[in-house]
């Protein structure tokens, strides 16, 4: 039953929250660029580019952005700081947001792409950035774009734009739960980047010198090498064609089907759907046109659409088909159109079976602990959604956790 006694604005809502207009709480504050737009060095300066879809400010050698000393110096906005809140104004992320966690520089500024929100008391900033990245506020932002020719954001989005406030303390237990599972997935995705690397490095050994019976991987001090129309290889290796090896044939177009039981492939992997299937057991596919050059390895029942090439091993012949040579050596030849001539006629490096064996076994191992590590990723990223849609409106309370600690200290 609503409680009369409070404003009907208020009514429903968990004890001890507030529904405040965000207008009447923040400063917005706009960023600038300077006339012929970002240098090479000076200042760094955060655009559109520089906002993750989690939330994140990735300012890279590779994205980086700078603005003059100069014209930083005649600034009189635009200058952010740590725990502001960014949100993109416009172009393709229009309302992604993100929080700045360090002031990574001595300076750090915004241009026009962006806004900054800083709470002027009633709100801890990161609460109010996990609010505003949530889907159910992310909708509203995207309700609020305006404008036909080059949509985007203005100053006024904020205006009547509600956000649901409890208590500081609630607010800020409520951010550290949230920021603990971010802080997770981000300690899991890069020990994802470590063992990427790390199979990378292993992969530009095993599939050029090969690993011998000892378990070492060989090299010109140690072993026998020869040199072939594909450079120096190990003296146990041969070069085939790779038809001689694998039989490739087309994909068809495809019919989805939403309860359809068996996955459809197309050039960049998984597609949808269908009721039937048109290959069973163990196949390359090949992107034929788009992302060509792509190659998946499948097992099963499935169907190929015709943007790819699927790749079947001839009978008889010695090749291990989940980690053979071939990603490697197709990737290197991809062409905007790949034929079955071309793939037919290109030349791959083939160890003995046994050793396949070896190097598969090995790159099976890291795979596995990538795989591990990627499940637990979408575990949390599940996990925190979840106490997202639970936290941010009230359905699971932490105040019992803010009296408990509040209790300890006393």
């Amino acid at each position: 039953m609503a409680d009369d006694r409070k404003p009907k604005e208020q009514q429903g809502l968990p004890e001890g929250w507030e529904r405040v207009n965000l207008e009447k709480d923040v400063i917005l504050i706009t960023g600038l660029r300077p006339k012929g737009g970002a240098v090479d060095e000076g200042v760094p300066s955060l655009g559109g580019e520089h906002i993750s879809e989690d939330g994140r400010v990735i300012f890279t050698e590779q994205n980086a952005r700078y603005i003059p000393e100069k014209f930083f110096k005649l600034m009189t906005k635009g200058k952010a700081e740590i725990n502001d809140i960014l949100i993109n104004k416009d172009g393709a992320n229009t309302g992604k947001v993100a929080i700045l966690k360090a002031k990574f520089y001595p300076h750090i500024v915004i241009n026009e792409h962006l806004f900054i929100l800083r709470s002027k008391s009633l709100f801890e900033q990161k609460y109010l950035f996990y609010w505003l990245f949530s889907s159910f506020a992310q909708i509203e932002i995207k309700n609020r774009v305006t404008g036909s020719a080059q949509p985007g954001l203005s100053s006024s989005f904020i205006k009547n734009f509600f956000v649901l406030r409890p208590p500081l303390s609630e607010q800020r237990k409520i951010a550290e739960i949230l920021e603990t599972v971010d802080n997770a997935i981000e300690k899991t995705e890069k020990i994802i980047e470590k063992y990427k690397r790390i199979k990378q490095g292993l992969m530009q050994d095993l599939l050029t010198k090969g690993i011998d019976e000892k378990g070492n991987i060989r090299s010109e001090k140690t072993h026998k090498f020869k040199n072939s129309p594909l450079g120096r290889i190990p003296e146990e290796w041969e070069v085939v064609r790779l038809e001689e090896v694998i039989y490739f044939k087309n994909g068809r177009s495809p019919t989805f089907s939403e309860n359809g039981s068996y996955p459809i492939y197309g050039s960049n992997g998984l597609i949808g759907f269908s009721n039937i299937y048109q290959f069973e057991g163990n196949h390359l596919i090949v992107g034929r046109v788009g992302a060509s050059g792509e190659v998946h390895f499948v097992s099963g029942k499935f169907f190929a659409s015709d943007n790819c090439l699927i790749g079947c091993l001839l009978r008889g012949k010695d090749l291990n088909l989940k980690y053979t040579f071939l990603k490697r050596f197709i990737t290197q030849t991809a062409q905007p159109l790949i034929t079955q001539s071309l793939i037919n006629s290109l030349k791959i490096p083939l160890p003995p079976l046994s050793e396949q064996k070896r190097i598969a076994e090995i790159l099976s191992q890291i795979d596995q602990t990538i795989e591990k590590e990627e499940k637990y990723k979408e575990k949390l990223e599940r996990l925190k959604k979840g106490l997202m849609e639970d936290l941010l409106t009230g359905k699971v309370r932490v105040n019992k956790l803010v009296e408990g600690e509040n209790h300890e200290m006393a």
